[in-house]
């Protein structure tokens, strides 16, 4: 008895042995391999033309986002048009999915990218370079008030580590967005064993030959390579490689400055009103939109939040100024507790997670300004500001790299679009806004303050009175400058599932239930 016991097991063994083979490498030891459905050819077979393909991949968080389920919305006023500008007219739009940073870049943030500058373009050639990127801390200076210690002091002490960067024009915060953009991706490498762990310990000194990721995709600059563990990628060979494609999944897509709509949307954080229901079964919940908020703390049009520790009525949910002379209240029952911007992640999130959408101070955003932008601009993702770029190429065919390592773009003309039906210009940061047909310029310094440079700021500040703090009010300044009350956070691009990772696009049937419908 027992003999036969020890036969069965011996033979249940080698089933599953051979079961399990079979799984991983086919039937009689062959790999299976993933079929096209246009061709049947395989993929991933030296055997077949050696087409790569990666295994679907859902995009990952990168360092400081949150993710903000996109949807549609109505955009600007949510108030009386106290200043008479009409600048805002509400209109409903739709924004895709997308990430932005939990809160605004803090001093410490921007302190850490320009210790990358200083050590990596420490030639003095590079000296205007780092100049340009430093924040002008003379924005805090004002003729008839005593402001000195703070453009010494806020940005440097630790003190003041996590209080909001100040004095960044938004060339330097697009900038900084780029930089972060290859930081990013140069350490997710790193990680993942494609590039040698000891390229971020020799910054001093790299000048041109640092991480760029375009640079990188298209070969014009090779970092010492890796050793990653079961490298998954394979070349047309099938050799394992250790040079990452795009195609692979590995790398994110850029940090940017929001735009205007998403922005905005993100700041009312409607999630909070319109959850998802806990089961996908349940079904989508309802398509609807409750009174339209005032500021992004709200939830109510009163703007008081609840919760079973007890009420935050009578507390302040924001950074901004009350009144003539009154930015903190009085000694014993401040209430902001903020004479200037505060912490990063003071008073409360909105739906979305999000710190200071409202007050503390001004965000700039990637726009353009024009008064009448939510009259002109698409109901889908809506933005003005495009001046459409391509990478450009030498006469030998080839790409090459300015002196900070980035890879050189140019602008597309309006020669290469015109025949194009979804666009005819390179440069359409003037389209439609009415100066074609009524042969008005905007004539900058003479008849208007705003000009092809005159970007959006949103969200009000610690120096500004309630109306500003409302989501849907709009201001600009130009893009050279700068200011003690305007900073800025990063957003990017969500690539795949608009309702997030875990679900995909579009509605899901089975199969049964499909067939179930056929008579």
């Amino acid at each position: 008895m027992q003999r036969l016991l020890n036969f069965k097991n011996l033979l249940f063994l080698s089933a599953a042995i051979l079961s399990f083979s079979s799984c991983k490498n086919g039937l009689f030891g062959k790999k299976k391999f993933e079929k096209s459905d246009v061709t049947g050819w395989n993929y991933n077979d030296k055997n077949m033309g050696g087409f790569n393909v990666s295994k679907e991949r859902e995009q990952g968080t990168g360092p400081g986002l949150v993710f903000v389920q996109g949807g549609t919305f109505t955009m600007g006023a949510t108030e009386e048009d106290v200043m008479g500008d009409w600048n805002n007219i509400p209109r409903r739009v739709t924004v895709s999915s997308f990430y932005i940073d939990r809160t605004e870049v803090a001093n410490v943030h921007y302190r850490e990218y320009l210790h990358w500058m200083e050590s990596v373009f420490d030639d003095p050639q590079y000296a205007k370079v780092i100049e340009a990127a430093k924040p002008d801390t003379l924005v805090w200076r004002e003729e008839l008030a005593y402001n000195e210690p703070l453009v010494e002091y806020y940005f440097r002490p630790p003190s003041y580590n996590y209080y909001p960067v100040v004095g960044v024009s938004w060339k330097q915060a697009n900038d900084f967005c780029l930089w972060r953009s290859d930081r990013v991706n140069e350490r997710i490498l790193v990680e993942k064993g494609f590039i040698n762990k000891n390229q971020l310990k020799t910054l001093q000194g790299q000048g041109q030959e640092n991480f760029n990721t375009q640079a990188y995709l298209k070969d014009l600059y090779q970092p010492q390579p890796g050793k990653p563990k079961k490298n998954p990628l394979l070349d047309a060979n099938g050799r394992p490689r250790t040079k990452v494609n795009f195609e692979d999944g590995y790398m994110l897509p850029n940090y940017r400055l929001p735009t205007e709509a998403e922005w905005e949307y993100a700041a009312y954080g409607y999630i909070a009103q319109n959850p998802r229901p806990k089961k996908k079964s349940n079904g989508a919940g309802e398509e609807l939109i409750k009174e339209k908020q005032v500021y992004a703390w709200s939830q109510n049009v009163n703007g008081l939040r609840d919760n079973r520790r007890g009420s935050w009525q009578g507390k302040f949910l924001a950074n901004f100024k009350r009144g003539s002379g009154d930015m903190m209240g009085i000694a014993g029952g401040l209430n902001d507790n903020a004479s200037i911007p505060a912490p990063v992640d003071a008073f409360y999130p909105n739906g979305f997670g999000l710190y200071n959408m409202s007050g503390n101070v001004n965000e700039w955003v990637s726009d353009v300004y024009r008064p009448l932008s939510n009259l002109d601009n698409d109901d889908f993702n809506p933005y003005r500001g495009n001046r459409f770029e391509k990478f450009k190429k030498n006469e030998n065919n080839e790409f090459e790299r300015d002196s900070l390592g980035r890879v050189i773009k140019e602008y597309v003309t309006d020669e290469e679009s015109k025949d194009r039906r979804n666009y005819q210009r390179g440069n359409v940061v003037n389209y439609l806004d009415g100066d074609s047909s009524s042969q008005v310029t905007y004539g900058y310094g003479k008849t208007t303050l705003i000009s092809d440079n005159s970007r959006v700021i949103k969200g009000g500040s610690w120096n500004d009175r309630a109306y500003w703090l409302s989501p849907g009010t709009r201001r600009f300044l130009e893009e050279t400058q700068a200011s003690s009350e305007v900073g800025f956070r990063c957003a990017m691009d969500r690539v795949g599932s608009q309702e997030g990772n875990g679900f995909k696009p579009g509605n899901i049937w089975s199969k049964r239930r499909q067939n179930s419908r056929k008579r």
